[in-house]
């Protein structure tokens, strides 16, 4: 394909990109109205978890059954399977209703990502696959602008609803340019699918994400309810590689696993998922609550890090494509997110802008060096026929880790908040029933941003202030150790020079998806 062509391609795979990365960042400023539209406080966890559990547990079956009947359909399945979501979540008429269409996005949303990936992987060789990775840097870089912007602007000036209907005009192009510029030539071939390895994957991330979503709020770490989530995750997901053992098409087959490249970059991902995610995600609390921006002025403070993101995936993809290398790119980006997250957890509520500003530059840098370069490398070490269900298993593993991540952080901050609170209010003399607030309070406080805080009498509120600055602090400071540990990884990535084709095995033309232009 000549750069024309793939450029033309790309537009329709950026488009849906855009929509699942749009929509983890576009809810969020809207919640607030809806809440109070449905008085739905108590389950207004659940629009986010509704969407993580089915993103994340169909990732890898989008994976293996685009490997089986070609990607092309899939992929147009996943963007139907969207805007339907969308234009339903865009309807609701109360919680219970948002929740399972937000579930229906999620449907969708899982394939948008993955099998975007899962096309450049068919499209483009990994030796000049770097030229292009700047421009999905792009994606996330301007998708995680525009959703506080445009959620609030939505939400402010016309309806809340709109942060759904947007979707569609975007997903409407998305659709078809994929239906009528991408083909993929593939054999007709009879395939079984794995549906008792599909269920038993689904159930057990299902559990397991449940466990992390609720056990820190809901239940306690040690409730029944959690204990019985958590056993039953673990089972369905041995009897998962039990039964993969000896499927004829497995939905992630056993063998990935013993590619060292998939392996060590699957755990780079699920750790550097972990603790960036985890603890980026909270960021906006201290811009919002602390320095009382409102959720749109968070999301115009936030630019430098998509500024770091985008410089990094730009200069490390074109370096890789010059080179045909890119060990080099984990090691620096998982350094630099270290030095980062140190920078981070030194935050005082009078840290200057500009200075948090250069944190947030080199968050940013850590992560553009990072997170596309593991998915190059897993491209590069795999057969065409598991190129879907490798990049799926890549991004499964990275999702995973941000799962558990958002849950563990959260977590560290509701009990690091209610300690320095604590240890605020004794120092002040200040005399309060336990000598913290109840998790509902700090909900509350959280939800309610620097407007909440400021109706507190003026010595309790400076109280408040610095507790969240401090449990932020700790925050950044746990997330240390565990970008340490991706480093130690990054370190045993074996340099396999960058291919000219689509990877090993792909001389075998009739395996190949060839994907032509019409």
């Amino acid at each position: 394909m000549t750069h024309r062509q793939i450029l033309v391609v790309m537009v329709g795979l950026m488009l849906g990109m855009f929509l699942a990365a749009l929509d983890q960042s576009i809810v969020g400023t809207a919640m607030p109205k809806i809440v109070s539209q449905f008085n739905g406080l108590d389950h207004m966890s659940w629009t986010v978890t509704a969407y993580l559990l089915t993103s994340t547990a169909s990732v890898p079956l989008y994976g293996k059954i685009s490997d089986q009947i070609g990607r092309r359909p899939v992929y147009l399945f996943a963007i139907v399977i969207f805007l339907v979501g969308s234009a339903l979540a865009g309807m609701s008429q109360n919680m219970g209703q948002l929740i399972g269409f937000r579930a229906v996005q999620g449907l969708g949303g899982g394939g948008l990502m993955s099998l975007s990936l899962a096309i450049i992987g068919d499209v483009i060789p990994p030796r000049d696959r770097g030229r292009y990775q700047g421009l999905f840097g792009a994606v996330f870089a301007v998708s995680s602008v525009a959703g506080p912007l445009l959620g609030g602007f939505f939400t402010d000036h016309l309806s809340w609803r709109w942060i759904f209907y947007i979707n569609l005009p975007v997903g409407i192009v998305a659709l078809f340019v994929a239906a009528t510029v991408l083909k993929i030539d593939q054999r007709k071939q009879k395939h079984a699918i794995d549906w008792t390895g599909s269920a038993l994957l689904v159930g057990g991330v299902t559990a397991l994400l449940l466990v992390t979503s609720w056990s820190g709020t809901a239940n306690g770490w040690t409730s029944a309810t959690t204990l019985l989530l958590g056993a039953a995750g673990v089972v369905a997901l041995v009897l998962f590689a039990l039964v993969e053992r000896r499927a004829a098409e497995p939905v992630m087959p056993p063998h990935l696993f013993r590619n060292h490249t998939f392996s060590l970059t699957s755990g780079i991902g699920f750790v550097v998922g972990l603790a960036m995610f985890g603890a980026i995600i909270y960021l906006p609390i201290y811009l919002q609550v602390v320095r009382g921006d409102s959720p749109t002025g968070s999301g115009l403070r936030m630019i430098p890090m998509m500024v770091g993101i985008l410089g990094a995936s730009i200069i490390s993809g074109r370096v890789i494509s010059k080179t045909g290398k890119y060990k080099a790119w984990p090691l620096v980006g998982t350094a630099v997110t270290v030095v980062g997250l140190a920078l981070l957890s030194r935050l005082r509520l009078d840290t200057s802008m500009w200075l948090l500003g250069a944190f947030m530059v080199l968050m940013g840098i850590g992560l553009g060096c990072v997170m596309q370069v593991l998915v190059l490398a897993v491209q590069n070490s795999v057969e065409m026929k598991d190129m879907g269900a490798a990049t799926a298993g890549s991004m499964f593993f990275r999702s995973i880790g941000g799962a558990f991540g958002t849950a563990i952080f959260g977590t560290v901050l509701t009990s690091r908040l209610n300690h320095h609170i604590a240890e605020g209010m004794a120092a002040a003399g200040i005399r309060t029933q336990g000598g913290g607030l109840a998790s509902g309070g700090q909900e509350k406080l959280t939800s309610g941003g620097r407007a909440a805080i400021e109706q507190l009498p003026a010595q309790v509120q400076d109280v408040v202030l610095n507790g969240f600055v401090k449990a932020l602090d700790d925050l950044f400071l746990v997330g240390i150790p565990f970008v340490a540990v991706a480093f130690v990884l990054s370190l045993f990535v074996r340099e396999v020079p960058l291919r000219g084709h689509g990877g090993p095995g792909a001389d075998q033309a009739e395996a190949v998806p060839v994907p032509v232009m019409e």
